[in-house]
């Protein structure tokens, strides 16, 4: 595959461009207020089949269905009480629900890897509200990167990954958030993957607390394999001081002599719009100072350190 991948300017020309060239089944990079996804129209199995040869994707990883509003979800997934709160709640926003998918819904089997659910978000960031909207259908968006890397939070990481594989990608600079959304299951409420949206605020609007699982064999939803957002070094976590050996990322102001900080006030927000940009200035650091490893200093587990936490486990696990 070598395409010429264009860099579109987020105005009225470079939504238009980027909407005409989906509707022919091409693939364009836009951003989110979490990270940078990779679109492609969600009816549309050609186009599907693409995001995955991008990326080099498992088929059986499903992918995020994004959309404008809730109106436009709720003609592809059944929601119940529980997934009406949330949707009032939370959209748009970093939160994406794993729904029963509506027979009539038109969406590529692709997309859904056979389940009889889908998982759909309605993203807040303003450039993906036009794109959605110029295109005026369901983008199927994973993450802008080859599967299982480092997630793109800027134009220029998603030409670093997917440069001469896409079409083009949308640069509305830096995402917000920095991590990918929360996905959710319901019946009962069950967290499949923290992300950019505290379980405890959902824990919050349910007025119950969130039961936890998945299986990396078989997912439901992105995120959950073992192995996902690796850097080209070996990832170690917990490391307390510096090592000769290793690019250490250190978090808050008690690490002196890290490499970087994810956040030197020990601000989870901060360190998780900062996460993926890091480990990937780390593993040039690495490949240029000849360090195999880059170590993590030890993060919170709570709010948004839950899916800090959660990228750099799976970071950290044995590459398949």
């Amino acid at each position: 595959m070598d395409l010429e991948t264009e860099t579109l300017c987020p105005d009225a020309a470079g939504l238009a461009r980027a909407a005409a060239l989906l509707r022919t089944g091409a693939l364009v990079a836009f951003p989110t207020e979490t990270v940078y996804g990779l679109g492609g129209d969600a009816r549309s199995d050609l186009a599907v089949a693409r995001i995955f040869e991008a990326k080099g994707r498992p088929r059986f990883n499903p992918l995020i269905v994004h959309l404008p509003d809730l109106a436009a979800a709720r003609a592809i997934a059944r929601f119940d009480d529980h997934a009406l709160r949330l949707a009032a709640a939370f959209w748009p926003g970093p939160l994406t629900l794993v729904l029963p998918l509506r027979p009539d819904a038109g969406i590529s089997e692709l997309v859904t890897a056979g389940l009889d659910t889908v998982a759909i978000r309605v993203p807040a960031h303003p450039v993906a509200q036009a794109l959605l909207r110029a295109f005026g259908g369901p983008l199927a968006a994973p993450s802008a990167n080859p599967s299982g890397r480092v997630s793109p939070t800027c134009a220029a990481h998603v030409i670093e990954g997917l440069g001469g594989r896409i079409a083009a990608v949308v640069d509305g600079g830096a995402c917000g958030v920095g991590v990918e959304s929360t996905i959710l299951a319901l019946n009962p409420p069950t967290l499949l993957r923290p992300g950019g949206l505290p379980a405890e605020a959902l824990e919050q609007a349910l007025g119950q607390p969130l039961a936890t699982g998945g299986d990396a064999a078989r997912p439901s939803a992105p995120g959950q394999l073992e192995s996902h957002y690796a850097p080209g070094a070996t990832v170690q976590l917990a490391m307390t001081q510096a090592s000769a050996d290793a690019v250490w990322i250190g978090f808050g102001p008690d690490c002196a002599g890290a490499d970087l900080n994810l956040s030197a006030t020990g601000d989870l927000v901060e360190a998780a719009a900062n996460l993926f940009a890091m480990l990937r200035n780390a593993d040039r650091i690495a490949k240029a100072t000849g360090k195999a490893r880059i170590a993590l200093a030890p993060v919170p587990d709570h709010g948004l350190g839950r899916a800090i936490n959660d990228r750099l486990r799976r970071a950290a696990a044995p590459r398949p």
